[in-house]
């Protein structure tokens, strides 16, 4: 096949995984999820004290500081290796066969990568420690940091090595192979995440028999949850952080609540954000998240097929060759920035529809406005984040949309 049939086909990836994306959104995303409509914002003097209001907007101006320069950093690198001859004769001096080539490769340019960003990473973990966001060690710290970056490195040499095997074997179509290989593993991905990684960071114990417990089962009941064990995280070895979530699928879900999240809230409040985890499983938000997911790689290896021996491939590698990796490594960071606001739109409809749920469960919105005002100064939250923030990064409603709806 010629390398516009080849083109062709990446198109017709990425236009049918793309529909499929647009289709299921349209077909199972709450796009109202508030009934009669959202209402504006409270004032933020409602809830919070001037005093409040300056030490959370000092705390996140330098969080997004640190932050955003470690994202403009780690591109920056990606883009200098992956969009040059750079990084083609850096993977062209590996040892070994072309999947050991590809297993080096990222897990250098993932060091490169990390090394490049460590001094933001470093200065926002002093950042954290100065307010008191984080209870952890500088050993501690560095152990997370060491353990995030195997996570991450298997992970992607799990997709890469895919991908270049696919393409090695179905030279004529790869991204057809390719795009349903990547739709696997990130459901694969997804299943195995709660298994596998969970307890690389967290040790978890069964709550104790009680009054908490067995209202935690009573509400689960009430919203149709099955659910197999409610777990505490020993979450206050590493931050002072309140939260809860539902972890697995089907007969295997389990409540895990953060052990600070038990020590520090009453037992009304502290339903109020278990429900809350329960709406997601009771809708499925992880499922349909996985879904949304698998077709967004889809689409992904659509627009990789059509980027590889482009200009922007200044190295000319193949998709079947190992010196690709600083390429697709590149294109992956670049396209995970650039979907963000979809991603993030996605995500603030689905946590509105929890915050609905959990209101008609629990029938508590004082409860609620309490806790989102708790969650809120424990986490030093911005109330009102910059608006162009708040639409490409932010993946919940603000606390003061949050409470608007608690209210009425």
């Amino acid at each position: 096949m010629s390398g516009w049939g080849e083109r062709r086909t990446a198109v017709v990836v990425a236009l049918a995984a793309g529909l499929a994306f647009a289709a299921l959104a349209v077909l199972v995303l709450p796009w109202h999820p508030v009934p009669g409509g959202s209402p504006p914002p409270v004032e933020a003097r409602s809830l919070f004290t001037d005093a409040q209001l300056a030490r959370a907007e000092t705390y996140a101006r330098w969080s997004r500081v640190w932050g955003w320069s470690a994202l403009a950093v780690s591109l920056a690198v990606a883009c200098a290796l992956g969009f040059s001859r750079w990084g083609r004769r850096l993977v062209d001096r590996l040892p070994g066969p072309w999947w050991v080539q590809a297993v080096l490769a990222v897990v250098l340019l993932g060091l490169l990568g990390r090394l490049a960003t460590l001094p933001f990473s470093v200065a926002g973990y002093r950042h954290r420690l100065d307010y008191g966001l984080t209870t952890q060690s500088a050993v501690g710290f560095t152990a997370d940091v060491v353990r995030s970056e195997l996570v991450g490195a298997v992970g992607t040499s799990i997709g890469v090595l895919a991908l270049l095997a696919v393409a090695r074997r179905w030279r004529r179509a790869w991204t057809v192979a390719a795009g349903l290989a990547m739709a696997a593993l990130v459901v694969l991905g997804s299943f195995a995440y709660p298994l596998v990684v969970e307890p690389v960071f967290n040790h978890f114990e069964p709550l104790p028999d009680g009054e908490l417990r067995t209202e935690i089962l009573r509400l689960a009941d009430a919203e149709g949850v099955p659910v197999e064990e409610v777990l505490v995280a020993d979450a206050s070895r590493r931050t002072t952080s309140l939260n809860a979530y539902v972890s697995g699928f089907g007969g295997t879900r389990r409540v895990v609540v953060y052990d600070t999240l038990v020590a520090s809230l009453p037992q009304d409040q502290t339903l109020v954000v278990v429900a809350h985890e329960l709406a997601h499983a009771r809708h499925d938000d992880v499922v349909v998240g996985t879904a949304l997911g698998a077709l967004g790689a889809a689409a992904g290896v659509g627009v990789l097929g059509l980027l590889v021996g482009s200009r922007l491939n200044r190295g000319g590698a193949r998709a079947s060759e190992a010196a690709v990796v600083p390429f697709v490594l590149a294109a992956l960071a670049v396209g995970t920035v650039l979907v963000s606001p979809v991603q993030a739109g996605v995500s603030r409809q689905i946590e509105a529809r929890a915050d609905v749920d959990a209101l008609v469960a629990t029938r508590a919105p004082d409860a609620f406005v309490e806790v989102q005002r708790t969650l809120a100064l424990r986490s030093i939250a911005d109330p009102i984040p910059p608006a162009w923030s708040q639409w490409w990064w932010g993946s919940h409603p603000t606390v003061l949309e949050r409470v608007a709806v608690a209210r009425r």
